[in-house]
């Protein structure tokens, strides 16, 4: 039997977060953009008028007991179900049972499916028909974001709803709740020291289970009397960090890293990357982007970010960690501070829309390869062509673009950093080719 078959009252050994959890909406804390007066949960519940919801928050906002407390407040009958746990089948039984309380009993169900992304989008079909002429009220809680992992016609037919990690206050007040609680710890001869109650409140990272269970167990090692902050570490041992490989925390902290190396932000870089590395990210991982970064931010600006991206790639190659942080963090450094330039990328960019609007235009004739006397004699390849070398300072004007696109530019260098060098350069050419045009 698991515990969402079960009541905290009926297990007095279930977990500290699972026997304190709120019975009422009053009693909830956190959410307050949801449940405050004016909040949507609280508006659906007036009206009666209660819609499917995916519930989309990172662990232990209150998506569990949100579902439950709508539930309650609804007099709905109330399924809890695991896509972890229960599969397609068990989900269409559910429905089945839903059909008939509502047919015979006049009863309406909410469906509460946790972990709703782990079902396969085509799995998330099974749910359609029921969810669209009301046999069931769904409510999907997950962690992932829903735009990426539930069904378009899935989200059309739901509300979703965004939870924020709890606040320091808020967790601060569930241990004072637990600590006074006959359901929690209440009635055991035990405190909780302030200065501990702050540091578990910081390190719990907004995840109310984790600041309940860590307390519960601290409780334990510490058997009565008053709970210290050495209590806490030794029960938390090391702070979880909120960051999943797979899941959508990991692209928001590379992000974090990339935008503030991009922004010139040196101190946001290390900060990110330290949490890239305590996290357990790969570190050519990082440095793959940093390599990407050199050339699509800082590009021609300061032509050695590549040079110094690549030589820590390397680095990190032969070096490995925990040394090879080291080289990441110099380079961190470098690019965040580097004078900035995306001209060399969003020339591409303009390029390549030229290339696909326009096709494969025709190479002029004076660029074309002549390996052959025919080709160059008779068919005129390569007829006309300058050889910049055979020109005072190795320039000389002519065009090099297809005829359709005729004195086109795309790269429009910057004047920062080595790019205002290349720009002063790039006029004087332009300058010198207007010079040879009107000699003619």
């Amino acid at each position: 039997m698991d515990l969402f078959e079960q009541s905290a009252e009926q297990n007095a050994n279930a977990p500290l977060a699972e026997r304190m959890r709120p019975a009422t909406l009053d009693a909830m804390v956190g959410q307050r953009k949801l449940i405050g007066p004016e909040g949507i949960i609280r508006r659906q519940i007036r009206s009666g008028q209660i819609s499917s919801l995916i519930l989309y928050g990172p662990p232990g906002t209150g998506k569990t007991t949100l579902g439950r407390l709508v539930a309650a407040a609804t007099n709905s009958h109330f399924v809890p179900m695991s896509a972890v746990f229960q599969g397609v089948k068990e989900i269409r039984e559910a429905l089945q049972q839903a059909r008939e309380e509502r047919k015979f009993h006049g009863k309406r169900t909410i469906l509460f499916l946790d972990e709703i992304h782990r079902l396969a989008k085509n799995q998330q079909d099974a749910l359609l028909y029921s969810v669209e002429n009301g046999d069931v009220i769904l409510v999907g809680a997950t962690t992932e974001n829903p735009s990426f992992e539930i069904n378009n016609a899935l989200l059309s037919r739901s509300r979703v709803l965004v939870l924020e990690p709890l606040d320091e206050g808020d967790i601060r007040i569930l241990l004072e709740r637990a600590m006074n609680d006959p359901r929690g710890l209440g009635g055991q001869n035990l405190s909780l020291a302030p200065e501990a109650a702050e540091q578990l409140a910081q390190w719990a990272g907004g995840d109310a289970r984790v600041a309940l269970n860590t307390l519960e167990l601290a409780a334990r090692l510490r058997g009565g009397g008053e709970i210290g902050v050495e209590d806490i570490q030794n029960a938390l041992q090391e702070k979880p960090l909120l960051y999943d490989k797979g899941g959508e925390e990991h692209y928001n902290v590379i992000s974090a890293f990339i935008k503030s190396m991009r922004g010139s932000s040196p101190d946001g870089a290390l900060y990110w990357l330290a949490r890239l590395l305590e996290a357990g990210e790969d570190p050519l991982f990082i440095a793959r982007r940093m390599v990407i970064l050199a050339s699509e931010d800082i590009g021609n600006a300061d032509p050695r970010a590549l040079q110094v991206a690549i030589a820590t790639m390397q680095a990190v190659q032969f070096v490995g960690l925990p040394e090879g942080r080291i080289n990441l963090a110099q380079a961190a450094t470098y690019l965040a501070t580097a004078p900035k330039s995306n001209a060399s990328y969003m020339g591409l960019e303009k390029a390549l829309k030229d290339v696909r609007r326009s096709g494969a235009l025709p190479v002029p004739l004076h660029l074309r390869n002549a390996p052959t006397k025919m080709m160059k004699k008779e068919w005129g390849y390569g007829e006309g062509y300058k050889y910049a070398h055979d020109f005072e300072g190795g320039f000389v004007a002519q065009e090099y673009l297809p005829e359709a696109l005729r004195s086109t530019s795309y790269y429009q260098p910057v004047e920062r950093g080595y790019e205002k060098t290349i720009r002063e350069r790039l006029a004087f050419w332009k300058q010198l080719a207007e010079i040879t045009q009107n000699d003619k």
